[in-house]
């Protein structure tokens, strides 16, 4: 086989094939994260067959999948590079082999002259950074998380200062095995400094060694190391944002550095169980319960540690994405406890703030008194990602459309590497279709189900299709969904959503009637 060129055009798409990404005049094009796998595997094939086998062997490592999942990812690129090809496309079916990819367009390789200022992301006006997983120097790996959760501590307390543009460590994470120069990744994620570093922790003891970078040149212009006690650990972790802050931009002043100094808890055992405890699993029930039991200890050791308050109670929420808790099981008024006690003690937590609010406007039926916590984590920490995406889908549930897709933009944009990708599709699926645009939130909801196949999204797109009259897919979907979630009917739909739509009957009775046209039964 020949070597596979760099770079591969596709109309005025271009693949990047050595840094995955899909640009359209420089801009990274919104794909998701399964479907960009399927195109870089066919794409370094340079135009020879992919099994279906291999293609899923290789996007699925490890995980059985039906060839349904290939399909519906296939049928994303058959439209994206479709559009692009004049109606078009490259991406040829060989019956009974697989996939290949026809003689698409080549730039000129690895000599050819690009702009790097296009890239990437466009850089902000405001200083911006990216904090960069921290190497685990402790000896043992089990011990990551623990190094994961000073980054993810240190972009919180950066976030939370004024004037400072924070990518938000879910995309920061998505770096941790690529070996890339400081440059690369700064115009790849748009941002002008990145900080990278390591950590060293004992039983009593930790050291944090931090190197900060400007992205535009390359050049280090500051590290340093820190050290203290396991009770310093706070401590330590403002040091690290003070000091890069005081070095980004002179206008960021010392006095500012201090609104990042927050101490969740003075029990560093309990500090240690919440970071266990991260993140709760979105689609795993046993590890979700898992938090919750890590999250208890920790709450029992400090009965007011606002952050493990408001994990605990997001993690309910999840377990009600999922049909694992209905609106008529008890443990709803306890998430609804948990996120209350959230907001009593985090006042100035913003993460559990974002994490209270959405709970309370999901188990508690009330958007508008989540969307005011959420407003106030925002308004500490505006470089939140998950904040802005919970506003978003707050003000979806209001039937605020242009504002919610405004703010899940927002949070998009400070995590443009999200993992969970599919979390910003699902928003724009609802707020499109509670504001009535139903061929929008069709295009959203395939989007989602692009990234999370088989998921809650399956009866979204049900309820879509019905009310768009396309009632075989809709059939489809329905009978795809009752496969995985046998307990799905009207019933439970209306009960699941009957909470955040209370003050929107109508467009529950929408939802409602779509789901009925595309035939769900009425109860499980």
């Amino acid at each position: 086989m020949a070597t596979p060129p760099t770079d591969l055009l596709f109309g005025d798409l271009r693949l990047d094939l050595a840094n995955r990404v899909l640009l359209r005049d420089g801009e990274p094009v919104r794909v998701g994260r399964r479907a960009l796998d399927v195109l870089c595997v066919l794409a370094a094939a340079n135009g020879d067959i992919v099994t279906k086998d291999e293609l899923m062997a290789r996007v699925w490592p490890g995980v059985v999948v039906e060839e349904n999942n290939l399909q519906v990812q296939i049928s994303v690129l058959r439209k994206l590079l479709a559009h692009d090809q004049g109606g078009e496309t490259c991406l040829a079916t060989v019956p009974g082999r697989g996939y290949r990819l026809i003689a698409p367009g080549r730039s000129k390789g690895p000599g050819s002259k690009r702009n790097p200022e296009k890239q990437g992301l466009a850089v902000p006006e405001l200083p911006s950074i990216v904090v960069l997983p921290f190497a685990n120097l402790s000896g043992d790996p089990a011990q990551g998380y623990f190094a994961d959760g000073m980054v993810e501590e240190i972009t919180v307390a950066l976030g939370r200062i004024p004037r400072l543009f924070v990518i938000s460590s879910s995309s920061a994470f998505a770096y941790r095995a690529r070996l890339i120069n400081p440059t690369q990744i700064g115009a790849e994620l748009g941002v002008r400094y990145v900080l990278k570093g390591s950590i060293r922790k004992n039983q009593t003891s930790i050291r944090i060694i931090a190197e900060l970078s400007d992205a535009q040149s390359g050049a280090q212009i500051w590290a340093d190391r820190f050290e203290g006690s396991l009770e310093d650990v706070f401590e330590l972790q403002d040091r690290v944002a003070a000091s890069v802050s005081a070095r980004i931009a002179p206008r960021l002043r010392a006095a500012e550095a201090d609104l990042v100094r927050r101490k969740p808890t003075a029990n560093t055992t309990a500090y240690d169980l919440y970071l266990r405890a991260l993140p709760p699993q979105r689609d795993n029930l046993v590890q979700n319960e898992e938090s919750l039991r890590l999250l208890y200890q920790a709450i029992a050791l400090d009965p007011s540690f606002s952050g493990a308050y408001g994990l605990a109670a997001y993690c309910y929420q999840v377990q009600t994405v999922f049909g694992w808790l209905l609106p008529s099981d008890p443990r709803m008024q306890e998430g609804l406890r948990l996120a209350q006690l959230a907001a009593e003690f985090g006042e100035t937590d913003s993460e559990a703030l974002w994490m209270a609010g959405r709970t309370i406007a999901v188990l508690g039926g009330d958007p508008e008194h989540g969307r005011t916590l959420v407003d106030r984590s925002l308004y500490l920490n505006p470089n939140s990602a998950q904040g802005w995406w919970a506003s978003g889908m707050a003000r979806a549930f209001m039937g605020n459309a242009d504002t919610a897709i405004e703010h899940l933009n927002r949070g998009k944009r400070l995590n443009p590497l999200d993992p969970s990708g599919h979390a910003y599709w699902l928003g724009l699926t609802l707020a499109h279709l509670f504001s009535g645009d139903y061929v929008k939130s069709l295009d959203a909801v395939e989007h989602a189900l692009s990234e999370w196949p088989n998921s809650p999204c399956l009866r979204h797109k049900a309820a879509i299709c019905g009310l768009l009259g396309q009632y075989d897919v809709g059939h489809r979907c329905v009978e795809q969904l009752l496969t995985f979630y046998p307990g799905a009917s009207i019933e439970s739909a209306r009960a699941q959503l009957g909470l955040q739509l209370r003050h929107a009957p109508q467009a529950l009775d929408a939802y409602v009637d779509g789901l009925r046209r595309s035939g769900l039964r009425e109860r499980s």
